[in-house]
């Protein structure tokens, strides 16, 4: 699992690349501990390289949702894969998250 973090003057953009399973998700949610510690600016998940994720993944993803709310940001998801993309419509993440 591999993640890259950009900054813009309105945005804080995390990539992933690979598969976001347990086994990754201890480092991914430190790396993401940066996105958790934003305040005004939103939030963009770029998910394109992502190939799996796993309930750990999601977790981190809806407790980045919970921490962003709570500081006025929003979260963008982009480029879900078709079967990423299912998975979300399933447990109800595509009415949560914005998603493009």
């Amino acid at each position: 699992m591999k993640t890259t973090f950009t900054q813009d003057d309105k945005n804080f953009v995390m990539a992933f690349e690979g598969r976001l399973d347990t086994s990754a998700s201890s480092q991914t949610e430190r790396e993401m501990q940066v996105l958790n510690d934003c305040e005004g600016h939103n939030i963009i998940l770029d998910c394109s390289q992502l190939e799996y994720i796993s309930s750990s993944g999601l977790r981190l993803f809806l407790g980045l949702l919970k921490t962003a709310k709570q500081k006025g940001s929003q979260v963008t998801i982009k480029g879900l894969n078709n079967g990423i993309r299912q998975v979300f419509d399933e447990i109800g993440f595509t009415r949560l998250f914005n998603i493009e």
